[in-house]
């Protein structure tokens, strides 16, 4: 595989070939890539795209000076500044775009409870583009909390819209026993998913390009998800959640969570609601259908105020806040 040749207002531009049509060999060198960067001691703790455009507009951020520059912060950088043994590994990846001296990763490295996640570079516009950012952290660590109040056993697990796994992945490591599926509309996200859970030593996770759970079989006993929860004009997968106010994606997991969990299956779902007059137009979406099918289940916010810039879109005139939000919902035992 090798980069194809663009040209960009006049200037050359070697174009790292996508993501999504990785070869083995490909895979490989990314594995290959994501380990050498964990040896390093490579650690970044990826931010709001508002925050990252503030901080790589300071003047003295205008080039990589580190691994951090290049694989966190997505700025360009010149061949000197990475050894040879990672600049070989980037190559045989084909994560390079070159640029008349230039280059830049299309690819960026986070950091959670002590695993690295390949994922889309800066700034995320592509329709294919792999997220990955604060409502990441917010998620696993909810999850984790959740996981570890959860007595039941774990056989069959899925991660509706994986991303770049981390979900799926702390699944995994956590019930080593299970078996653990990770499913995406977007097939970027289920090569990055599997590149990521090879990384991290787990074998017990399969990719599913799937819409929702159409394409995997059976019950569960575990299903989570973090899906896409805002209006985006450009409807990007990774984004848009549908609906009058972002929450149409995350009521349809509800549904297929209420008709694919197995008896004392749990539902995590950790998403966004627009909060329109103190009403949770998501909540009042939710609960009657968890209520109907006997479900248990748990709400709380965990961050009353995200993506506050969102506000001023048309989509939101009337609302005053979008809350990240954890739901928490068990099947009884008894139950059909």
């Amino acid at each position: 595989m090798s980069a194809s040749i663009i040209s960009i207002d006049g200037h050359r531009l070697d174009q790292a070939p996508p993501i999504a049509i990785a070869s083995e060999r490909r895979r490989a060198a990314l594995h290959a890539l994501g380990c050498g960067l964990k040896q390093h001691g490579y650690a970044f703790t990826t931010v709001t795209p508002l925050t990252h455009s503030r901080v790589n507009a300071r003047l003295a951020n205008g080039w990589a000076h580190d691994l951090s520059g290049i694989f966190g912060w997505s700025r360009a950088f010149k061949p000197a500044v990475v050894n040879a043994t990672l600049m070989d590994l980037m190559h045989e990846a084909d994560v390079l775009n070159h640029d008349n001296g230039m280059l830049r990763s299309v690819l960026r490295a986070s950091t959670l409870d002590g695993q690295l996640y390949l994922h889309s570079a800066y700034p995320t516009n592509a329709a294919d583009a792999v997220f990955f950012g604060p409502d990441t952290y917010r998620f696993v660590r909810a999850m984790r909390a959740s996981l570890a109040a959860r007595s039941a056993p774990v056989k069959r697990a899925a991660d509706i819209g994986c991303g770049a796994g981390p979900g799926a992945i702390t699944i995994a490591l956590a019930h080593p026993g299970a078996s653990v599926f990770a499913a995406d509309i977007n097939p970027a996200a289920l090569v990055l998913t599997d590149i990521n859970a090879r990384i991290a030593g787990v074998d017990n996770l399969t990719p599913v390009e799937s819409n929702l759970l159409a394409s995997v079989d059976g019950q569960f006993d575990l299903i989570v998800a973090n899906p896409p929860y805002l209006i985006d004009r450009e409807q990007r997968a990774y984004r848009h959640g549908g609906g009058d106010l972002g929450a149409g994606l995350s009521v349809a997991i509800v549904d297929e969570a209420i008709k694919r969990l197995a008896p004392g299956g749990t539902l995590m779902l950790y998403t966004g609601a627009a909060i329109v007059a103190n009403a949770d137009p998501f909540r009042q979406a939710a609960e009657p259908r968890l209520r109907a099918a006997g479900f248990h289940w748990t709400y709380d916010e965990i961050d009353p105020d995200v993506f506050g810039e969102e506000l001023d879109e048309a989509p939101y005139a009337y609302a005053d806040r979008i809350a990240a939000v954890w739901l928490c919902a068990t099947r009884p035992d008894g139950g059909a």
